[in-house]
Order: structure tokens, then sequence, then C-alpha cells
């Protein structure tokens, strides 16, 4: 696993307060980068994003990567205030519900949540499933805030690769997930179920709207040309340097989108994932011999990977 600490900028955040402390967590096996941001001034942090270890090719669960998290938390001798998820992720598992588990703080997510539940619920033919986001301690909505610590947070919704995808603003730093990538990687796909280029634009140009000096992270790097990764911009590099914003105006954009996503496998864990990820990272109840199993829809989802490697 990778780590990356990134220097933040000189003077205070919005309404008075440092800006916060981002710490960066790379999973290679999943592309995914995990974070803690935490407030200097109070010790308190949130983490976003965590991975809960899975191996499809045994069915291995496992917690190392946020186990990681927990003994960085506790070498800097951090309180876990919030544990949050920007959506239900495709391509990896949650571990939120782990770490509510290990330190008792609260979980949250998009209160669109609840769409992307009705729609797999049926996909999963689960018809017992709650699809109310009572898996999670709190559902925001477009405009919600709260604190970590003295930081002021707040949530932009940013629908378009998922029907529940959020954007966390906290202090001057924009956790935008799967929204946009790296200025050399462009953004994300826009195919899923529930998923559409159209919005997405619009949702790009409410986190282009932020100031220039927001810094901005992304919830994944696949890491072109065999780069390192890399998952720290700001809103005015991507304004100038990202191939899917710079020159671009929706048409463009959608016909871009649209063309790219045509060419994609699905997620090699979509199916794996989204029954976990949309009940809050709870894995199945194991049954009468004591073993966990997911469930798999055959035949559900096009682009099937026979001859192309998976993409972003």
């Amino acid at each position: 696993m990778t780590t990356q600490v990134r220097e933040k900028p000189a003077g205070a955040g919005a309404h008075g307060a440092p800006p916060p402390d981002v710490k960066g967590f790379f999973d290679p096996r999943t592309f995914s980068i995990q974070y803690v941001v935490s407030d200097p001034a109070t010790k308190t942090c949130a983490i976003i994003d965590p991975v809960l270890d899975f191996d499809e090719k045994s069915g291995a669960v496992a917690t190392k990567s946020a186990d990681a998290i927990l003994a960085y938390i506790a070498e800097q001798g951090l309180a876990v205030e919030w544990i949050l998820d920007t959506h239900p992720h495709a391509d990896h598992w949650s571990a939120a519900h782990y770490l509510h588990e290990k330190t008792g703080a609260p979980t949250a997510i998009g209160a669109h949540v609840v769409d992307v539940q009705k729609l797999w619920k049926g996909h999963y033919n689960w018809p017992d499933f709650p699809a109310d986001g009572s898996q999670w301690s709190r559902l925001f909505a477009d405009g919600d805030t709260f604190t970590v610590g003295s930081i002021p947070a707040r949530v932009m919704f940013s629908p378009g690769h998922t029907l529940a995808s959020i954007t966390y603003v906290i202090g001057d730093a924009a956790f935008v997930h799967d929204t946009l990538f790296m200025p050399d990687s462009g953004t994300a796909r826009a195919d899923f179920p529930g998923g559409d280029a159209r919005t997405l634009w619009q949702s790009i140009q409410d986190i282009l709207a932020l100031p220039d000096e927001t810094r901005v992270f992304t919830g994944h790097d696949y890491q072109p040309g065999g780069r390192e990764p890399r998952w720290e911009s700001t809103v005015g590099q991507q304004k100038r340097e990202n191939p899917h914003v710079a020159g671009c105006d929706e048409a463009r954009f959608v016909a871009l989108r649209e063309a790219r996503d045509r060419t994609l496998a699905m997620p090699k864990l979509i199916l794996h994932s989204l029954q976990i990820n949309m009940n809050g990272g709870h894995l199945p109840t194991p049954e009468g011999n004591g073993i966990r199993y997911l469930k798999i829809p055959l035949g559900l989802l096009e682009a099937a990977a026979w001859d192309d490697p998976e993409d972003i």
C-alpha cells in the first residue's frame, strides 16, 4: 500500500479554520485511494472511502487496508469523528461498517443511496432488503453541512457516475472520487446502471465552480504510462489540463464520454461489490453452515470482458 501526504497551502481555510491535513492510502489491487482528513487544531478526523480487502479468486476477506488506516490514526493520536463514503462503489468493498465497529464513529453517505438500493434490490432479486438507507448513521442531502473538528464541511450532490455520488468539501479540500480523475486521466465512466454522461458533466461544472486553489482529491488513480500513483490536483489544474474539461463543452464531453464508455469492460468486482456496498459494508448473513455467500446475477450487465482489459 502506498501512502502519501500532501503539504497544505499556507494560510487559514474557510471561516478562519486551519486547512485540513490529508493523508491518502493507495490500494494497488483496486487502484483506490482512501483518505484520513484531520483537523490539526483538534486532532479529530474523518475517514473517506475506506477499502475492505476482497480476493475474488479465493473469496477471502481481510482488513489489512482498514487496519493500516487505524494504525495511522493511533500513531497520530487522532479521534475519528466520521466514516464517510462518496457513493456505493463498484470496484471495491467498503470498510465503513468494520471501521464503525472499531471506532464507534458514525457512518454517512449521500441520501440518494436509496435510489441505488432500490435499483439493485431488483437486480439481486432481494425482496426483503431494506432500501431505506438505514445501514448508515446519517444520509447527507445536497448542501448539508457538518464539521471535522473545527473545520467546516459541506456536501455537494455529484451524480452522473452513479445515482448517489457526492463530493465532500472539507475546508479547502474537495473529495470528488469518481467524478474527476487526475488531470492526465480525464473523468470517470458514466455507463453503470443509473449513470449518465450529461449529468456527470453538470456535476463536474459544479466542482469547477469552486475556487481555483481548492485541492481536489480523487478516489482512483490508474497510473497512466506506469507513473507513480497520484491523487491530488487543484480546481485550476483541472480546468487547464484535464482533456475532458479544457476546451470542452457539454456536447463534446457527452460524445467523448459515451464513445469511451462503449469500449470499456465492466469492473471485475461490480456484481460482488454492489451487494456489499449498498448494504453499508455489511457482509451477508452466514447461512446454516456458518459460511457467507455472495449472489451474482448472470447476464445482467453488458460489456463482457472477453477480450478487453478493465479500464476507467
